[in-house]
C-alpha cells in the first residue's frame, strides 16, 4: 500500500509541476520563448498546449519569416488532434501564403489527406470526399515523384471507390422501387450505367453490372407486347456481357436461371 501510495503521490506531483510549469509558460511575453516551448509539447505528442501556444503567438509573428513555421505548426496540432477539418483549414491557409514555401508539398499531401479522413459515409453527402480528391489530383500532378505520390493514389482509389458505391445504393434503391410511380428499372440501369462509366476501376463493377442486367430483364418480363421481344434480346445480350466480364460471379446460377426465361419469351 505503501509503495501504491508513494506512485501516485509522485503522478500527481508531476501533474502538478507540468500544469504550473505550462501556466508560467502561458503568461510569457516572449513569443519565440512560448514559440520554442509550443515545439517542445508538439514532439512530446501534448498537441492542445502546442496548439494554444501557437494560436497565442500568431498574431505577433504575422508578416514575418517565423509566420511559415507557425502556419505549419497549428496544422499539424490539428493533424494531431484528429480534428482534420481545422487542419485542412490551416493547410489550405499555408498553401494560398505560401504557394512555394518550404512544406508546400506536406501541406499539398495533408490537405488531401485530412479531407480523406474527413470523408463521410458513402449514403451521405460527398462535397468533402470530390475535394480530397481534386487535392489529391493536384498533388501527384505537381509531385508524380513524392515520397507521398504513392499514399495519394491508395487514397483517391478508395474516394473513387466510395463514390462508386454511393452510385451503386442509388442504382440498388431504384431497381427495388421497381415499377413504382413509373420506370425505376430504367433509372437503375441508367445510374449504374453512368457508375461504371465514371469509375472504371472501382470494386462494385460486378454488382453494378448486376443491376444493369437484372433491371433490362425487368424491363422485358414487365414490357407491353410490343416492345418485350426487343426489350428480351436487350437483356439477352446483356447476359452475354456480364457472363464474359464475370464468369466466375456468385451469381452466375442465378442468371442462367434468368436467361432461359429470357429465351422463353425471345421463342413465343
Amino acid at each position: 500500500m505503501k509503495r501504491i501510495t508513494f506512485i501516485v503521490t509522485t503522478l500527481v506531483l508531476v501533474l502538478l509541476t507540468s500544469c504550473g510549469e505550462y501556466q508560467q509558460v502561458l503568461k510569457s511575453k516572449d513569443a519565440e520563448y512560448k514559440f520554442q516551448k509550443a515545439l517542445e509539447y508538439f514532439n512530446n505528442k501534448d498537441y492542445m498546449k502546442a496548439q494554444t501556444l501557437l494560436d497565442d503567438v500568431a498574431p505577433y509573428y504575422k508578416g514575418t519569416e517565423r509566420f511559415e513555421d507557425v502556419v505549419c505548426y497549428q496544422a499539424r496540432t490539428h493533424m494531431g488532434q484528429k480534428d482534420y477539418t481545422n487542419a485542412s483549414d490551416y493547410y489550405q491557409a499555408y498553401i494560398r501564403n505560401y504557394p512555394k514555401g518550404k512544406y508546400i508539398i506536406e501541406a499539398r499531401f495533408q490537405l488531401g489527406h485530412c479531407l480523406y479522413l474527413d470523408s463521410p459515409d458513402a449514403r451521405l453527402d460527398q462535397d468533402i470526399t470530390k475535394k480530397a480528391i481534386d487535392a489529391f489530383t493536384q498533388f501527384v500532378e505537381l509531385y508524380p515523384s513524392s515520397p507521398y505520390s504513392e499514399q495519394a493514389y491508395k487514397e483517391m482509389s478508395e474516394l473513387y471507390d466510395k463514390l462508386a458505391y454511393k452510385e451503386y445504393l442509388s442504382a440498388k434503391l431504384y431497381y427495388n422501387l421497381g415499377s413504382y410511380l413509373g420506370n425505376n428499372y430504367l433509372s437503375c440501369e441508367i445510374v449504374a450505367k453512368n457508375a461504371l462509366k465514371n469509375y472504371p476501376s472501382n470494386s462494385h463493377q460486378e454488382e453494378l453490372s448486376w443491376l444493369i442486367f437484372m433491371a433490362k430483364y425487368q424491363q422485358a418480363a414487365n414490357a407491353f407486347e410490343e416492345k418485350k421481344l426487343e426489350r428480351a434480346r436487350d437483356a439477352q445480350d446483356e447476359y452475354y456481357n456480364f457472363i464474359t466480364e464475370n464468369p466466375d460471379s456468385k451469381h452466375r446460377a442465378q442468371a442462367d436461371k434468368i436467361l432461359k426465361e429470357i429465351n422463353k419469351i425471345l421463342k413465343q
